[in-house]
């Protein structure tokens, strides 16, 4: 299933994702591989009839909004503009060493009289018998391209009264602060959706990695891994705060992490997905390395608050990974009253073929966290815009109407670690 360029109004799926993270819904199974006074309502003296939620105006009035801003800003943001849809990401592989044939060798006569630099014959025995190749042989780069396309898109809007409302007030003051209010209020839903956006780019990323994790390793199961250094089988609730064993996890998990985090600095084929590309029977390889300051980590809050005066002093310091731009907590990944667990269906690139495709259905019971490089999780800004429509002459009412185009992007040919408790 290849990413339609057509725009995808993803307005349900945000929908969605607000709701289970604001606590309106449950868990919910996720597709993203397509994006104390309790108050009385009515106040017995009558309300306007607008809205026909409004009272009439006795006394004060507390306007009940506060600005909210949107979570897992830690993610790499991009801007291509309004003018294109299609991000185009270039890579090389990494090509071989070849034949000295500035020297005698073992394998080649290179140094001869009579030799030019194109394959010559000679006497001796096999497989010393030629001087290595011209030096006119191509040897081309061998480049990988990959486009990141299409876009998602969603409106939100708000209707404005011109003067139908100012009964229910005071002053205009007091109306200013009234209307100001339903400005902020507006302005929370879009942080909102935008949050649930960069969590559904996080999800996807998270469940791709452990669709893709035969071909790339990168999703270990820490409670299988515990259990192997300790030579005896646990379960999670071991490890947990509480456990037999929770303890020895969390200095045991201390050393684990900072050893991923060490080897994703070496350039490696491990950690992430290597596209196939073979050239005249020879096999190329995607190789990656992330230095310390490119690699960015999102941890289950929740287990690092207990585990906080262990594991975060050693593995969050400014000799090792900054916590204040490297890293983030969630305090759950996909709904509020799961917690741990995510349930998505991801879009992962064809491991056999040139498109991306619908992975597997992946549902986990505990995340603990992930580590990546900057590049592997980005969401690209198109298009952002607030407009007004004209004064509705009869009924004295405008509408403002805000319109989104993102697209989420993750590229699993970057490396990542996806750590969770099986």
């Amino acid at each position: 299933m290849a990413r339609a360029l057509t725009p995808q109004d993803c307005y349900a799926l945000m929908n969605s994702l607000v709701e289970q993270a604001t606590g309106q819904a449950t868990l919910a199974a996720v597709d993203s591989s397509s994006f104390v006074s309790a108050g009385e309502l009515v106040l017995a003296s009558g309300t306007e009839n607008v809205l026909n939620s409004l009272s009439m105006i006795l006394g004060r009035t507390l306007i009940a909004v506060r600005p909210y801003e949107a979570k897992l800003r830690i993610m790499n943001t991009l801007n291509s503009g309004l003018y294109a849809n299609r991000l185009r990401k270039i890579s090389y592989y990494s090509r071989e060493n070849e034949p000295a044939g500035f020297e005698h060798t073992q394998l080649y006569t290179n140094l001869a009289m009579g030799f030019d630099n194109g394959v010559n014959p000679d006497s001796q025995t096999p497989p010393q018998n030629q001087a290595t190749g011209s030096m006119w042989v191509q040897n081309q780069p061998v480049p990988l391209e990959v486009n990141m396309a299409g876009s998602s898109v969603w409106d939100t809007s708000t209707t404005v009264y011109e003067t139908q409302l100012q009964v229910a007030f005071r002053n205009e003051a007091e109306f200013a602060q009234f209307v100001s209010g339903i400005l902020t209020e507006k302005s929370n839903d879009i942080e909102s959706t935008k949050e649930a956006f960069n969590r559904m780019t996080l999800l996807n990323f998270i469940a791709g990695a452990v669709d893709l994790n035969a071909s790339t390793g990168s999703a270990i199961d820490l409670t299988a891994a515990f259990g192997t250094y300790i030579g005896s089988t646990v379960t999670r609730a071991d490890l947990l705060p509480g456990g037999t064993y929770a303890t020895e996890f969390r200095e045991w998990f201390t050393a684990f992490f900072k050893g991923v985090s060490d080897k994703l600095e070496n350039r490696s084929l491990k950690w992430h997905w290597s596209p196939t590309k073979t050239i005249n029977g020879v096999s190329y390889h995607l190789l990656r390395h992330t230095p310390k300051s490119k690699q960015r980590c999102i941890m289950y809050g929740p287990y690092f608050r207990d585990a906080q005066a262990t594991i975060m002093p050693a593995l969050f310091n400014p000799q090792y990974l900054d916590m204040g731009k490297q890293f983030e907590t969630v305090e759950f990944w996909q709904a509020e009253d799961s917690g741990a667990a995510i349930s998505v269906t991801p879009a992962i690139p064809d491991v056999n073929g040139q498109t991306q495709i619908q992975g597997s259905a992946v549902a986990l019971d505990y995340v603990l966290g992930i580590i990546y490089d900057e590049d592997a999780m980005m969401v690209d800004y198109q298009f952002e815009g607030s407009y007004s429509s004209p004064l509705e002459a009869k009924k004295l009412y405008r509408n403002i109407f805000w319109h989104f185009r993102k697209n989420a992007i993750n590229d699993f040919t970057e490396n990542h670690v996806v750590f969770y408790l099986g």
